[in-house]
């Protein structure tokens, strides 16, 4: 049985999926892009992209019932992997040890023209 999850917190779906999706014990994280959820807008910059995004799971996270420390798998897609040393620094911020398995990829161009997208899959 699944369970759609949603949070007024993160941004509304801009397409024909859920925010997050929960089966048994398993929370499947849609990507998500530096947007405000209150605006709707790109927050501007690399640095305040990242921070939203981490933002933006977590509410994710917490409306399913968890957390980021929860999180057991993160992917994160990057239009410049010039960018991944401010990924893990600012990852660093939001996640402790034991960290998450983690694949980093780079993309050419992602929704809204973000510049940083992660999804994830967590464990509850």
């Amino acid at each position: 049985m699944k369970t759609i999850i949603s949070t007024p917190n993160a941004p509304a779906a801009i397409g024909t999926y859920s925010q997050a999706v929960k089966v048994d014990g398993t929370v499947y994280l849609s990507g998500q892009i530096g947007l405000d959820p209150a605006s709707m807008q790109l927050v501007d910059g690399i640095e305040a992209q990242i921070h939203q995004v981490f933002k933006n799971l977590s509410a994710v996270c917490e409306a399913a019932g968890g957390s980021l420390a929860d999180i057991v798998k993160l992917n994160v897609f990057l239009t410049d992997l010039g960018n991944f040393a401010k990924v893990n620094e600012i990852m660093g911020q939001y996640f402790q040890q034991p960290y998450p398995a983690r694949a980093a990829v780079g993309v050419a161009s992602l929704p809204r023209g973000a510049l940083v997208e992660a999804d994830g899959v967590l464990v509850l």
